[in-house]
């Protein structure tokens, strides 16, 4: 789906903009924006004239004031790590970078909360809250260039929800300029506030269409001190969850990832150069950690219990448990990998579903026949977080197949794909936001009600649309 066309910015605009924000951080012209206007998967290119980089909340305030009243389309951005084209500027809009907003306000240890803006990379949080002695347990694949504020617009999850949540569970506060301009204060880092609308949650998740966050306050946790890290064939997605099962009861809260992959994945990490510590011949594969924050607790005991006791069961056939950090470190670096390795073996057509846990055999069962029915000989390479129902179900092509002609199909794919998951009762999209990808697709599979009170909202609080247009709503 292109991205839409407005009319130029008016004159003078620019000059209002730089006398806010200071020339330097007022970028204009091919080479200071390019990097700003291409999307991770160079799908949605963007054309903004301009590129706002404020320093301050007070500076966001002014610049969407400028914007309203001069009519001109905001596009927020984070990281620019997205992969549904929700952070692609069209001509005539501001694209409104928050790199600069990158402070780390303040860590409350006491209160397990840590105040950081929304510029500010995941990895620098993650530090921060580790000099503290704690725990910020959101993790994924681009930690080191993802921004809090992106994290925050599309509720991020990541390898660790199965134990902490999504950014909506992660987060106490939010700051936000609203579409006039006016900033929402709601840093207090409650856990209890039954005082009207949680417009927190209401603003967390919505993609820039309703107000640009500028901070948030987020929830911590205590630092582990004991980490098991065990990579386990299992003979298909039943006895995946047999085992999701038997950790939940054994484990508990010690349970903290359970991550899926299916042969097929993992043939494209061993074909792509990468050794791999369990027979990858195997049908399926599970990686999974455990934590605790007691040293003296018996993890790794209790560990090797569990898998002798599913081995005993024939729910495991093979496996290994790290025997230092180093080796849980390298087996997760094979499971961040995938998506870059699928890179080698030409262009995907990627999914991002959820579906409740007990119905993930019955999806890939029926969604695996269906697209190797519509296009034989493509690899069908599963993945992903299987203890929260959300798997990335991606395509590459067959063999010999033109990228061009695979990529003309992925309207198909998605439609065979997308109605599987609709039919289980499941999401098309479980945490990369649904932007400008599957703006078309919210349309056919989202309930009509909830759709008409998503419009409702977002022409009460946006009535002139000027918020990330053209973006999530259909």
């Amino acid at each position: 789906m292109p991205v839409p066309a407005f009319p130029p910015l008016p004159p003078g605009f620019l000059d209002r903009l730089s006398s806010i924000l200071g020339p330097r951080n007022l970028l204009t012209g091919g080479d200071a924006t390019a990097p700003f206007l291409t999307d991770e998967r160079r799908l949605f290119p963007g054309a903004a004239a301009a590129v706002a980089c404020p320093g301050s909340t007070a500076e966001v305030s002014a610049l969407v004031r400028a914007c309203r009243e001069a009519g001109v389309p905001i596009v927020p951005q984070g990281g620019n790590t997205g992969l549904v084209g929700g952070a692609s500027a069209p001509a005539g809009s501001l694209l409104v970078n928050l790199r600069r907003m990158n402070r780390i306000r303040g860590v409350d240890p006491a209160n397990a909360t840590l105040t950081a803006e929304a510029g500010t990379v995941l990895a620098t949080v993650q530090e921060a809250a580790r000099d503290a002695g704690r725990l910020f347990p959101l993790s994924l694949a681009s930690e080191g260039s993802a921004q809090i504020g992106g994290l925050l617009a599309t509720n991020a999850g990541g390898i660790n929800v199965l134990r902490h949540g999504n950014m909506r569970d992660l987060t106490l506060g939010i700051e936000a300029v609203m579409p006039d301009g006016r900033v929402l204060h709601g840093l207090g880092g409650l856990r209890k506030d039954n005082t009207g609308y949680d417009l927190r949650h209401l603003l967390i998740g919505s993609e820039g269409t309703l107000a640009i966050l500028t901070a948030a306050v987020l929830r911590l946790s205590p630092l582990p001190r004991q980490r098991v890290t065990a990579l386990v064939a299992v003979s298909g997605a039943a006895q995946a969850l047999a085992l999701l099962d038997l950790l939940r009861d054994r484990a508990g809260e010690a349970l903290v990832a359970f991550e899926f992959m299916v042969q097929a994945t993992v043939a494209m990490l061993v074909e792509a150069g990468h050794g791999f510590p369990v027979d990858p011949a195997l049908p399926a594969f599970v990686l999974f950690d455990l934590t605790s924050a007691d040293p003296e607790a018996p993890l790794a005991a209790q560990a090797e219990a569990i898998l002798a006791r599913a081995f005993d069961g024939g729910i495991v056939l093979d496996g290994t448990i790290g025997a230092s950090e180093g080796q849980n470190r390298a087996m997760w670096d094979l499971r961040e990998r995938l998506p870059e390795v699928q890179k080698h073996f030409g262009p995907s057509i990627k999914h991002d579903i959820a579906v409740a846990v007990s119905r993930i055999p019955d999806f890939l069962s029926r969604a695996g026949a269906a697209c190797a029915a519509a296009m034989p000989g493509c690899r069908i390479v599963p993945f992903g977080h299987l203890g929260d129902g959300n798997l990335h179900y991606n395509l590459s092509p067959p063999d010999g197949m033109a990228p061009a002609d695979f990529l003309a199909r992925q309207g198909d794919i998605n439609r065979i794909v997308h109605d599987i998951v609709h039919d289980l009762g499941g999401s098309i999209s479980a945490e990369h936001g649904v932007g400008l990808m599957k703006r078309a697709e919210l349309a056919r599979y989202k309930d009509p009600v909830a759709l008409d009170a998503m419009r409702a909202i977002k022409a009460a609080l946006d009535p002139a649309n000027l918020m990330n247009p053209g973006k999530l709503l259909p």
